[in-house]
């Protein structure tokens, strides 16, 4: 029997930078007898302000926010507030996305091509406390837990760090370092040596082969 069976419907805080995917996300879980939205944030700083107000019980993500990503969204929550359920809708690559989400806090990943269905059952099973996502994920996952310590299969970009990858996408969209340290609210110095970490775990020779591998997997994931 679900945790959840009350007269009490959910509340859950919609965070998509996309005003067309937040209403329509919205009309889905209005639809839902169990469950309200008391709220919709397009940013990071916004859906800090509406969780601090509105106390949701789950918080559905975007990946891509814009000024900043959902994973450190979801990192911000995670320490504020360590009851708030989370879960992430998103077009990125649940292979290179849905760890690193759980890793932040998140209880869960769904793809964005998904059923509305699937997302709302997903919604669902993190209310009730258990993680979500695709059999194929799952069984990565398991896979990965059952091989030894010492081999590593991870893809390169994989081996990212958060905020590596975070750096790598602007790249990829086409942004400078300048604008890139303006974005992140970082120093010139700082992306730069983000930069050179990326092309040494990359085995990238130089700012070009990093600039084309970076527009390449953006593209790959659009």
């Amino acid at each position: 029997m679900s945790k959840r069976s009350s007269s009490k419907k959910s509340r859950v805080l919609i965070v998509d930078d996309h005003p067309v995917m937040r209403r329509g996300l919205s009309q889905v879980v209005c639809d839902q007898p169990d469950m309200e939205v008391c709220g919709e944030a397009a940013s990071v700083d916004e859906a800090l302000a509406l969780a601090e107000q509105t106390a949701p019980d789950l918080m559905i993500v975007d990946i891509s926010l814009g000024d900043k990503n959902g994973i450190e969204l979801i990192k911000q929550v995670r320490n504020r507030w360590p009851d708030l359920r989370m879960l992430v809708s998103s077009m990125h690559d649940e292979s290179l996305f849905a760890e690193r989400a759980l890793r932040a806090g998140a209880m869960g990943y769904v793809n964005k091509g998904e059923e509305t269905g699937t997302l709302m059952d997903a919604a669902r099973r993190v209310l009730d406390g258990h993680i979500h996502l695709s059999p194929q994920m799952t069984t990565r996952l398991l896979n990965q837990v059952a091989t030894t310590p010492l081999t590593d299969s991870r893809s390169p970009i994989e081996k990212l760090s958060d905020r590596e990858l975070e750096v790598f996408r602007l790249i990829g969209e086409g942004l400078l370092t300048k604008q890139i340290a303006a974005r992140l609210k970082l120093s010139i110095k700082t992306i730069e040596t983000y930069r050179e970490n990326i092309k040494a775990k990359l085995n990238l020779a130089n700012a070009a082969e990093l600039t084309r591998h970076a527009v390449q997997w953006v593209l790959e994931q659009t």
